[in-house]
């Protein structure tokens, strides 16, 4: 089955800068993402119930964006990134997730996104 590309915009009321610490550093990404995180070089691992992945950064923009590739996924075009956009005119800070899922997993894989996404908010006071 292939997986099919998704995307979730969350607002966020936090600066880019801070946000950007949450999204791609092991400490902090260990405090809302995973119930561990360990980085080597590029690969970063995450563990979830004693059960460890393994990604890797593809893509690193400081306070703007970081994109992570499953090792496990090294089979097909499917990633996970976390970009930041600021509004030019009202300077509003939204969190861009793009994940891939299977089509029949979309709605739930969101639904996960979604819960992450409440403890970061609730973990940077946003």
């Amino acid at each position: 089955m292939s997986k099919v590309k998704y995307e979730i915009e969350v607002p966020i009321h936090a600066s880019p800068n801070l946000l950007f610490q949450y999204l791609s550093s092991p400490s902090n990404l260990q405090e809302w993402f995973a119930d561990k995180v360990n980085s080597r070089g590029k690969v970063y691992s995450f563990i979830w119930d004693g059960e460890e992945e393994k990604a890797e950064v593809l893509l690193k923009r400081n306070d703007e964006r970081i994109k992570f590739k499953w090792l496990e996924s090294e089979d097909d075009e499917s990633y996970f990134e976390f970009r930041i956009i600021v509004d030019a005119l009202t300077k509003d800070v939204s969190l861009f997730i793009t994940d891939f899922a299977d089509d029949d997993e979309v709605e739930e894989s969101k639904q996960l996104w979604e819960n992450q996404i409440d403890e970061l908010k609730h973990t940077i006071g946003a």
